[in-house]
């Protein structure tokens, strides 16, 4: 039996559309700790949430790298939604952390180039989301 109340209704669309989402800092540094951290989960929640009305479902950050569990609407094109949220993050946290950063970043740069995008399923969603809860937390 389906649970149609997890599914989401447009004009033209019943769906349910689940991402997992890594994007990773330029060269590894490890500089997502602290303020930085904070201010990048608030951003990330107002990025795809407030500008792209998506929902973010799970978030969490280790040093040097962020992994977001979120669902969006079909019609959102993914490489531009990611572009933004690279660019717009980028922008606003060199900003806001110029010096924080100064000793790894002398360049414009915050993101590496590359990152990592899956669909999610049913099967898989809780898997994903431990692993994200884990994320920052060392291995006893």
């Amino acid at each position: 039996m389906l649970e149609y109340d997890k599914y989401h209704k447009n004009r033209h669309a019943v769906y349910l559309l689940q991402y997992h989402l890594v994007v990773v800092t330029k060269y590894r540094h490890p500089v997502i700790d602290g303020d930085v951290k904070d201010r990048l989960i608030s951003l990330s929640h107002e990025i795809i949430e407030e500008h792209w009305k998506g929902e973010i479902l799970e978030i969490n950050t280790d040093h040097d790298h962020i992994h977001i569990l979120f669902e969006i609407s079909p019609q959102t094109q993914l490489s531009k939604l990611i572009n933004n949220y690279k660019t717009v993050t980028s922008r606003l946290i060199r900003k806001e952390f110029s010096e924080e950063l100064r000793p790894y970043y002398e360049k414009p740069y915050f993101w590496s180039d590359t990152y990592f995008i899956s669909s999610v399923s049913d099967t898989s969603r809780k898997t994903i989301e431990q692993y994200i809860q884990a994320q920052g937390k060392k291995a006893d």
